[in-house]
């Protein structure tokens, strides 16, 4: 008897906790429950559903902004445009090592050369002096050792987009194309079926030939420091700063430019680029646009 009865009082005391647990279990959920939906400090919109009377608007939130397209970046540039000619005849404008005509003449400028410059020229003597820049990559750097300063009397000073490249991948559409014919030593330039320039070209010598086939114009750019010999390809040496109005169409630097150095125009003459007296030449390089098509065919 006395073990029924501890068992009795032991199931008593079982259900007394179970009832208790029970009941707090309750209260909390209450509470809980009660406590979602008091809203915290801020806005009460936050944590109801509007009414819709045809006023509301979306809060879905609004997709990200695509971004613009990088600006061309704008350049400074001197075209030479009062010194001596293709084989030095006259008097040829002088590159300094400073500011001045008390500085040292370093280099020899001849018509037409165009050359990257700093912004803003440097006033000496009562001229402008304006200080080339070489922002470009360099094949043989020790040909060129110092600044270079060119008076701006000599000069034409003008902004222009700095060398610009066409996006990989990227499949511009235009009704423009080149057409370079080797035999003929001619180029051709045609807007749809309208022809819009012919001019004799100087291509390549039998030693570094304009390479035949399609390509596109990838690379556009004012000024080119133009060096060799090429290894392996070439051996004539030759230096050549501020090579004008540079449009390239093949991955190993083959490019239509003017070309300030030789008038054998209509004949091959080049290490291997289109070479257009000049102001053919900038005619072009105003006209193309980056994946403008290039034939090169005999």
């Amino acid at each position: 008897m006395g073990f029924v009865r501890q068992n009795r009082v032991l199931l008593a005391s079982l259900a007394v906790a179970f009832v208790a647990v029970l009941a707090f279990a309750t209260v909390w959920h209450l509470t809980e429950r009660t406590s979602l939906a008091i809203p915290v400090a801020g806005d009460i919109s936050d944590l109801t559903d509007p009414i819709d009377d045809g006023t509301a608007t979306s809060t879905t939130p609004a997709a990200p902004a695509a971004p613009e397209p990088s600006k061309p970046k704008i350049a400074t540039y001197i075209e030479v445009t009062d010194s001596c000619g293709p084989y030095w005849g006259g008097t040829c404008v002088n590159a300094r090592s400073g500011p001045g005509t008390d500085y040292p003449a370093v280099l020899k400028l001849r018509k037409g050369i165009v050359l990257e410059v700093d912004p803003n020229p440097v006033t000496a003597d009562g001229h402008d002096w304006y200080k080339i820049v070489f922002n470009e990559w360099i094949r043989y750097p020790d040909r060129l050792a110092g600044d270079l300063y060119v008076a701006g009397d000599y000069v034409r000073v003008f902004q222009s987009e700095a060398a610009s490249d066409l996006p990989a991948g990227s499949h511009p559409s235009t009704n423009k194309r080149i057409v370079v014919d080797r035999s003929e030593q001619k180029l051709y330039a045609y807007e749809g079926d309208t022809l819009f320039m012919e001019e004799k070209v100087s291509t390549g010598l039998d030693l570094t030939p304009t390479p035949r086939g399609q390509f596109v114009i990838y690379r556009k750019s004012p000024t080119r420091y133009m060096q060799g010999p090429i290894p392996g390809i070439s051996d004539q040496e030759y230096d050549l700063p501020g090579v004008p109005w540079d449009l390239y169409f093949t991955n190993e630097g083959g490019a239509i430019h003017g070309a300030y150095w030789h008038d054998h125009f209509g004949e091959q003459w080049s290490h291997g680029c289109v070479n257009l007296p000049l102001d053919s030449a900038r005619k072009l390089y105003e006209w193309a646009d980056l994946g403008t098509p290039v034939t090169v065919h005999d």
